[in-house]
């Protein structure tokens, strides 16, 4: 049976884990975990700094829970947001006043 080419790859929590582990500890690369599971390295990547944060997460003396990680990246991104619209509008009135004129 051949496999679709738009099929879905999910991973459990607990594989994903063993693969972040196996590249920590050095027992093999994102290259060839990437080649093995035919993952894109950003996928990859993506689940190391989940782990990272969720150990360092684990590691305080007063561990956040879920919800409050999630607001603080929400509130982040909202940060973010709010810069690039500042300076959105502020091109586009720096264009208005000194733009070249449209024919």
């Amino acid at each position: 049976m051949e496999k679709e080419a738009n099929e879905i790859k999910r991973f459990t929590a607990r594989k994903k884990a063993s693969i972040v582990m196996d590249i920590f500890q050095g027992k093999t690369s994102i290259a060839e975990v990437s080649r093995k599971y035919d993952l894109t390295p950003a996928t990859i990547e993506e689940w190391m700094e989940e782990a990272r944060l969720g150990m360092e997460n684990q590691l305080r003396a007063r561990p956040k829970d879920i919800a409050a990680q999630y607001e603080e990246k929400i509130k982040e991104m909202k940060a973010v947001i709010g810069e690039l619209t500042l300076e959105n509008i502020a091109l586009k009135k720096y264009d208005a006043l000194f733009g070249e004129e449209k024919m």
